[in-house]
């Protein structure tokens, strides 16, 4: 319930993703770290990537490092979609650790939010 009530707090009215400015969500498992980019207006995903995609899972890498390079191929996947710049919904996760991990990856790729 707790979980539910931070989430709704942080979306109403601050975080909503349009065409132009698509918004980046996070969910985050145990083992796992997954992200897609949002497009709110027409309620598509554009882009996804994850923690269990073939290419990161042959690496052994902390959870930490796997966010950052999970953060890299979502940016490169965003370049080529010609999106630049994006609002970074973290959800109901503190932003430190592996959530502030991905953001940095996403970050070294060129894109703003």
């Amino acid at each position: 319930m707790k979980k539910k009530k931070i989430q709704f707090k942080l979306r109403k009215g601050k975080v909503f993703g349009k065409s132009n400015k698509p918004r980046i969500s996070v969910f985050r498992s145990n083992k796992s770290i997954y992200v897609q980019m949002i497009d709110d207006d027409s309620g598509r995903t554009l882009i996804f990537s994850s923690s269990r995609e073939n290419i990161l899972k042959k690496e052994n890498k902390t959870k930490i490092e796997l966010s950052n390079e999970v953060g890299k191929l979502f940016g490169k996947k965003a370049k080529e979609l010609n999106i630049q710049k994006a609002i970074f919904d973290r959800g109901r996760y503190l932003y430190h650790g592996r959530i502030k991990s991905l953001a940095e990856g996403i970050r070294e790729m060129g894109l703003k939010f």
